[in-house]
């Protein structure tokens, strides 16, 4: 058995600007993302809610220290992109990390 942790951030959007925002976080988020040490793995989630999208990204990496050189000390601090303005409705605060058990 091998553990990882898998890290969850949580983002919305208007519908009438998701397709854009996927290509952003593709463009922009993932590369960010995979340059660093540690990252093993990028998902991009979207759920379609009527007038509104929700977006997960859920990331696997290594070890906690690995997710430290992507979000800095405060792990559980949202990380969020220059442009995240244009597109968000909101800026949640806070991700999730759960450790995720490889059998």
């Amino acid at each position: 058995m091998q553990k990882i942790i898998t890290r969850v951030w949580h983002g919305k959007t208007p519908a009438s600007k998701a397709d854009a925002y996927l290509t952003y976080l593709l463009e922009v988020g993932v590369k960010d993302y995979k340059k660093t040490p540690g990252n093993l793995s990028v998902q991009i989630w979207r759920r379609n809610e009527g007038d509104k999208v929700h977006f997960y990204t859920v990331t696997t990496w290594d070890n906690y220290e690995s997710i430290k050189k992507f979000a800095g000390d405060e792990i559980n601090n949202a990380v969020y992109m220059p442009k995240d303005k244009d597109y968000l409705l909101e800026f949640e605060p806070d991700v999730m990390h759960c450790e995720t058990f490889i059998v």
